[in-house]
């Protein structure tokens, strides 16, 4: 069991150097849990798939959805309570925890979700 599996509340976001509104990010919710990840928003599954993890890699691999047949290569922060994750939208690693116009970079950082 991987110490970052359960499900996480985004709390800021943003893709190509623009960030996503709180709105919708408060509506979300990414479970992880034993190589598995799903995507809900407002309480019903948008993405679900397969997920590996290698140091501070995480590989994602839609299985449904919005990202079924795509692999997605993306890095990796966790401490207890907030996990960073910066995806590779474009099928390319991130290099930083960075975003900017044009480079297909979606960068989230969510915070465990309890009770």
């Amino acid at each position: 069991m991987e110490l970052f599996e359960g499900i996480w509340q985004p709390v800021y976001a943003e893709l190509d150097g623009e960030e996503a509104p709180r709105m919708a990010l408060e509506k979300m919710e990414l479970e992880l849990t034993e190589g598995k990840y799903t995507v809900r928003f407002a309480g019903e599954t948008h993405d679900h798939g397969t997920y590996e993890t290698t140091g501070t890699s995480i590989t994602l691999r839609g299985l449904h959805g919005q990202n079924e047949g795509r692999t997605i290569p993306s890095l990796f922060k966790f401490t207890e309570n907030a996990l960073s994750i910066c995806y590779g939208l474009s099928g390319e690693c991130p290099a930083k925890f960075r975003t900017g116009p044009g480079q297909q970079i979606y960068l989230v950082n969510y915070q465990r979700k309890t009770g």
